[in-house]
């Protein structure tokens, strides 16, 4: 005799027979949806839709829109185009390189050309109607090691040999075998929402619906300083041989890692400073220097390197922060849940903060607020006293930053805009890329622990917020900045895992973000420690790991 249970969908109960699969039992509630399911919670926790329920549970499930599903969905377009890959480009090796503009950028071995592109995405979506299942297997470590051998995928044997597991998951699609960092689609019928944009005969843009879009794929804008400073960075660590983490692996391991440490070092600070002498190049041109960028980005040491560097040209630079005009807290907007919108331009007082610059602009002495962040309200007595000088200049540094909003009563030539973000080029392997959210809330969760005292569920559970906002207030006005500034380190996530994993290891397996932790530990169980003694003391990884010379 079947023994049936009870599960619990949008407050419906209804009973099916023991060992009934998630995906069984979707079917029965995909009309419900205007999106095709790609996984659910169980009881809280995040399962793939081939998982059996043995007992009473309480079921969600989730479409695109909820962020794990997505991260599966994306993952799933990036083992499909692979797939087709083989098929359309024959000899052609696809790699997936980073983010842009919704979308990933993926880079060819060899040429392409437009109507390349044209076939590749017809047969995307013959292989989407075919509904052809991506079905999961536990597989030896050595077995798949010589399968990846066998189909020369030499970066995912480069990858196992730092796997210490003796089993380790993989995703079969037709005859290919492939391994992915996150919970995965059971089919590719549930993959039909894409798009590919043909950018150059080196590559192509994978386009998807983002968490951030309704119902739609936004048609693609390029962002050239961005994808500018990407290609520079991927081509200097092509230079390097370290495009990939076997290849970080093997400088760690033999001993080499201090001179990349000091070569990367190197390298970012000469951009920084570049940009310190383009700025006292253009003296008299502009006397404003705004600063924005992404949370977690290394905007305060950047600040304060930067300033170093304007007063070795004789510059005398003066900063303010854009927080310090935030309004009182009874007056903070509130988002959709009812929280303090904290990153909305609303919460800045903005009216002021015009009026301010524009006097110190125009030679004029102006007491700058400070804001109590423990009151909640600003003090108008106790701020710096600016006034510009001959050789001084005004460096702002705050989210808004790039939105022409702000500082619009003062012409755009007389505003010179830096946008910083650790634009990540690392990647695992040539589907499993490192993304720079995923950098950044690496080094979020250690700074909000290490001097705010917050733990990492703090720093998990207001991560989707902090984004939500970036999506809405930074990333728009990218291309209002006049140069591009990369804050990431080609080494520094195997610094930042020596501090982060014990974190990690801490979310309860009852928490929501426990799925997260996961993710982010078993990416982090591919990099070898990389120990801190050579950071020198002005890094931007100094502003998250401790240690540095400057004042936080």
């Amino acid at each position: 005799m079947i023994e049936n249970i009870k599960i619990t969908i949008d407050n419906k109960t209804i009973e099916v027979s023991k060992g009934t699969s998630l995906y069984e039992i979707s079917k029965l509630f995909q009309q419900d949806y205007s999106l095709p399911i790609i996984l659910a919670k169980v009881n809280n926790q995040y399962k793939e839709l081939s998982s059996i329920i043995n007992k009473d549970s309480k079921i969600e499930f989730l479409t695109i829109d909820d962020k794990e599903a997505n991260r599966s969905y994306v993952n799933g377009l990036l083992y499909l185009v692979t797939y087709a890959g083989k098929k359309i480009l024959k000899n052609n090796t696809l790699i997936c390189q980073h983010s842009i503009d919704k979308g990933i950028y993926v880079r060819c071995s060899k040429k392409i050309t437009r109507e390349d592109v044209i076939e590749l995405k017809k047969e995307m979506k013959n292989l989407v109607k075919l509904n052809m299942p991506i079905e999961k297997m536990n597989v030896n470590r050595m077995d798949a090691i010589d399968y990846f051998e066998s189909v020369k995928d030499e970066s995912k044997v480069n990858l196992l040999k730092y796997n210490t597991n003796t089993f380790i998951t993989l995703y079969k699609l037709g005859n290919m075998y492939n391994f992915f960092f996150s919970l995965m689609p059971i089919n590719t019928r549930c993959l039909e929402r894409f798009d590919l944009k043909y950018l150059d005969e080196d590559g192509f843009v994978l386009l998807y619906q983002t968490i951030y879009m309704k119902d739609e794929i936004k048609n693609y804008t390029h962002h050239s300083m961005i994808f500018d400073v990407f290609k520079e960075y991927h081509e200097w660590a092509s230079i390097m041989n370290v495009e990939q983490v076997p290849a970080l692996n093997k400088f760690v391991s033999s001993g080499n890692i201090g001179d990349l440490i000091r070569i990367s070092e190197t390298i970012q600070s000469s951009k920084l400073l570049n940009i310190a002498r383009e700025i006292y190049n253009a003296k008299g041109k502009f006397k404003i220097v705004l600063m924005a960028g992404p949370s977690s980005s290394g905007k305060t040491t950047t600040c304060n390197k930067l300033c170093m560097y304007l007063r070795s040209f004789g510059m005398n630079p003066k900063t303010i922060s854009m927080d310090n005009y935030f309004v009182s807290r009874e007056e903070t907007p509130k988002d959709e849940f009812g929280n303090y919108d904290f990153e909305c331009l609303e919460a800045i007082n903005l009216k002021l903060f015009n009026e301010q610059i524009e006097s110190i602009i125009n030679g004029e002495e102006v007491q700058v607020p400070i804001f109590d962040f423990v009151t909640g309200k600003p003090n108008y007595k106790s701020g710096e006293k600016i006034k510009l000088g001959k050789e001084d200049i005004l460096i702002i540094e705050g989210i808004h930053g790039l939105n022409p909003t702000i500082l619009d009563n003062i012409p755009r030539r007389k505003k010179y805009k830096i946008y910083i973000s650790p634009l990540t080029c690392l990647n695992l392997d040539n589907q499993n890329r490192i993304s720079t959210s995923d950098n950044r809330l690496l080094r979020r969760i250690i700074r909000d622990n290490r001097h705010r005292g917050n733990d990492v569920n703090y720093s998990l559970d207001k991560w989707a917020s902090v984004r939500a906002g970036e999506e809405k207030n930074i990333f728009p006005y990218q291309d209002e900045a006049d140069v591009v500034f990369n804050s990431s380190l080609i080494y520094e996530i195997g610094v930042l895992k020596t501090y982060v994993e014990p974190l990690l290891y801490s979310v309860d397996i009852d928490s929501p973000h426990y799925e997260e932790a996961k993710r982010l530990i078993n990416m982090l169980k591919m990099f070898l420690p990389i120990p801190s003694e050579d950071i020198p003391k002005d890094s931007i990884l100094r502003e998250f790991i401790g240690g540095g010379c400057f004042r936080q």
